[in-house]
């Protein structure tokens, strides 16, 4: 089979992370190796360049807007590349939107294979965002596949933001940190997802400041740590009004792998309730029994809990 070409590369890796079909619907911008390799907006959404040539997107999502779609994507599609992009999203009132920002990074040869986003988001009053990104890493270079994403939400009263973070294998090395303070009613949902593989290292922080009256949080981290790796989930919810927050992290170890989870809470109103949730721990035998006597192999039955797991 002849060598891919590196747009080859990056269409392989724009299906895997961004739900690319050879075209995008709705407005978009690719990032190929640090560079657009593609642009569009539309009437109600615009993607301009940031300011004085500093790398990254201003992205204008007009209020009203009503189920349309956005997608970000990133690909690092070789070695000795550290991409670093900061994208700023401004969502106007009462906006409706998915945004689609997925990255993925592709090393092949002895040099480390780099993305690190830098994500604002400031949501108008009554704005709702589903937030979908999901990370991989390919190849067989001995350079490390890194991505650090580093998210910053401010939510406007009456906002929602909901992220869905997916991260299931490839990458070496990744920290993904994560700050929100939320006005009145304003609510923010994180689903996380995250395996890890061989000697990989993954690194969880949140904070989140629920600063209006009745604003609320929901942390969920689902992870799986296979063979030698590590990873750490580390989140604090600090209650500074009345509010509602969660955060729950459940782990499952296979082989070596070792998980640390720290949730912290600190409630600064009397009517602050707060609540955090680890659980750490292998696949029960009696599970993996059960399937085995549907015919499946250990094996098998072990990746079938792991999918289940981390698709619930």
């Amino acid at each position: 089979m002849s060598e891919e070409t590196i747009k080859e590369r990056t269409r392989r890796l724009l299906a895997a992370v961004s739900e690319y079909k050879g075209n995008f619907d709705g407005a978009y911008n690719i990032r190929e190796d640090g560079q657009c390799a593609g642009r569009r907006s539309t009437e109600h959404i615009q993607i301009d360049s940031m300011p004085d040539g500093k790398p990254g997107l201003l992205i204008h999502i007009a209020p009203g807007t009503q189920d349309e779609t956005v997608y970000i994507p990133a690909c690092v599609t070789h070695s000795d590349v550290d991409d670093l992009v900061y994208n700023d999203f401004y969502v106007g009132d009462g906006a409706r939107v998915t945004i689609v920002a997925g990255c993925g990074v592709h090393s092949d040869g002895d040099e480390d294979a780099r993305h690190n986003g830098v994500h604002r988001f400031f949501l108008g009053k009554g704005a709702y965002v589903l937030y979908k990104e999901k990370h991989i890493g390919t190849g067989t270079g001995k350079g490390l596949k890194k991505i650090d994403p580093v998210t910053t939400v401010v939510l406007d009263e009456d906002a929602t933001l909901e992220m869905d973070t997916i991260q299931l294998g490839g990458v070496d090395r990744t920290t993904r940190t994560t700050e929100g303070t939320l006005a009145a009613r304003a609510h923010l949902i994180i689903h996380e997802r995250i395996l890890t593989e061989g000697e990989q290292t993954a690194k969880t922080d949140f904070v989140v400041d629920l600063d209006g009256e009745d604003s609320g949080v929901n942390l969920i981290s689902r992870s799986v740590a296979k063979d030698a790796s590590h990873q750490e989930y580390h989140s604090v919810i600090r209650g500074n009004a009345r509010c509602s927050g969660h955060s729950e992290c459940d782990a499952i170890l296979v082989g070596n792998g070792t998980v640390s989870a720290a949730p912290e809470l600190f409630a600064g109103d009397v009517d602050a309730a707060l609540i955090h949730e680890a659980a750490i721990g292998k696949i029960a035998g009696e599970q993996i029994l059960k399937l085995r006597t549907l015919g499946l192999t250990e094996q098998e039955a072990e990746e079938t809990i792991i999918k289940g797991f981390l698709n619930a």
